[in-house]
């Protein structure tokens, strides 16, 4: 099948890898422009990039999809279908039309649940037990579109998003190479709607922690936001991520830090959890024991 491919982030490259590997005709890959990354503010190449240039597959990068020239070049291709991993814009009502066996879209939840950009994160946050991998067809709503195939899997008790990101871009790959195979036999199955929830894009403020919920609560928020924008609190006014914890059996007053040897408790709605790693902001990553030796707290300490 000759198809353009369309992604940005890591999540994407093993369906772009898988469905090279199963003999498609990648004809093109579309993915967002290089941008600027890290302290040094270099120009980075986004993951599907260069794994695209790995396999020697032409890349174009449009600041905006939806422009006329963007659209008359996907026509000139001449794709059979389109399929669309995480690429980070809306695709256009003029785009829809043009593969005459329609996009594919590979999203990282059981749909309809957690449409939206960050549906990993959000379903560790939310404390989810289960989660998967749904190919649909793209319509001009917000993963809204007929769905094909779906797999499902267990999350793990400690698993973080990290970890289950990594599973699920390689069983998406796996869906993908499937639903291309029997995309003329799949009878599209459409939403219920009724049964939606949203996973919005995180900000920033997402990972500041409310020391009034309950342990589970805020681990699982812990496991979730990663690897943005990670989870803090604010100590003497200064921003303290933490990494790692986990719960304790020991009544902690919500918002307070109780020191116990080399161990850090924080207080949280009818009980503690023990952090177990932890940054403060501008320093390094380390376990709780090696920060309370250089940043040492009063029991009773107020945590914001």
């Amino acid at each position: 099948m000759k198809l353009i491919f369309m992604g940005t982030p890591a999540f994407a490259v093993p369906t772009l890898e898988k469905t090279a590997a199963a003999g498609h005709e990648i004809a093109a890959v579309f993915t967002q422009p290089d941008r600027p990354k890290g302290r040094g503010q270099r120009q980075s190449m986004p993951p599907v990039k260069e794994a695209a240039l790995r396999l020697g597959v032409a890349v174009f990068q449009p600041e905006r999809v939806r422009r006329p020239e963007i659209i008359e070049q996907l026509k000139s291709i001449a794709p059979d279908a389109m399929v669309v991993v995480g690429y980070g814009q809306i695709i256009p009502q003029p785009i829809l039309g043009i593969p005459p066996q329609g996009i594919v879209n590979v999203h990282a939840s059981l749909l309809p649940k957690y449409r939206g950009a960050a549906p990993i994160q959000w379903a560790v946050a939310n404390g989810e037990s289960r989660t998967g991998v749904t190919t649909m067809k793209i319509d001009a709503g917000l993963d809204t579109g007929d769905m094909l195939l779906k797999w499902e899997t267990e999350i793990g008790l400690e698993e973080t998003a990290i970890e289950l990101g990594q599973r699920l871009a390689f069983a998406g790959g796996d869906l993908l190479v499937r639903t291309l195979s029997e995309l003329k036999d799949i009878q599209p199955e459409p939403q219920d709607n009724s049964q939606a929830s949203y996973a919005p894009i995180l900000k920033k403020e997402d990972g500041h922690l409310d020391w009034s919920m309950p342990a589970g609560d805020i681990l699982n928020r812990v496991r979730g936001f990663l690897p943005w924008p990670g989870c803090y609190g604010f100590v003497r006014g200064q921003r303290l991520h933490i990494w790692k914890g986990r719960a304790a059996q020991r009544e902690v007053p919500p918002g307070r830090l109780q020191i116990e040897g080399r161990r850090l408790y924080a207080g949280c709605r009818g009980g503690a959890m023990e952090i177990l790693e932890v940054q403060l902001e501008g320093k390094k990553r380390m376990e709780a024991a090696a920060f309370l030796n250089g940043f040492p707290l009063q029991d009773g300490e107020a945590l914001a």
